[in-house]
């Protein structure tokens, strides 16, 4: 199965396209699709939106998966802003007929490190020894994009 994990952003929005078949994890593709905040917002989410549909394409996996949507009181913009960039990931995804799963930030780590509660950096730690990576990615993004794929084919694995 070929899973694709965005970890959706304005800024810095991270991806990981892995294989995963029995117990066996691949690395297929990763990286981060960069917006500049001197572009408007209409034009950051077109970016993100071409850059999802590239990925589609290219990748052509059988689920992407997004974490879901988290609303801090303290910091209700960021969800919005968020919400706009997971918004065009959810319309490339309905354009390419390609089915979409989304999990909490909490049950993604639990499927990776054992807990819930699990710090980004051994998260990371785990993606890397996982998927066999040598080099620290230089954005967590992209680890984080890793991790959702990851715990999808895990989680996928249990509901059958």
């Amino acid at each position: 199965m070929k899973i694709l994990g965005i970890d959706p952003a304005l800024t810095i929005t991270g991806y990981g396209a892995i294989y995963a078949e029995k117990n066996k994890l691949r690395l297929i593709e990763a990286g981060v699709i960069i917006t500049s905040a001197k572009q408007d917002l209409t034009q950051r989410l077109n970016k993100i939106y071409r850059a999802t549909l590239k990925l589609i394409s290219d990748t052509k996996p059988d689920i992407l998966v997004l974490e879901k949507l988290y609303a801090h009181h303290r910091h209700p913009a960021t969800a919005y802003i968020l919400g706009h960039a997971r918004g065009t990931i959810c319309l490339a995804c309905a354009q390419k007929n390609i089915p979409l799963a989304e999990y909490a930030a909490t049950k993604i780590k639990k499927a990776i490190v054992g807990q819930g509660l699990a710090p980004k950096q051994q998260v990371q730690r785990m993606v890397m020894n996982m998927l066999n990576l040598k080099t620290v990615p230089k954005y967590t993004d992209v680890t984080d994009a890793l991790a959702l794929a990851i715990a999808h084919s895990y989680i996928a694995k249990t509901k059958r």
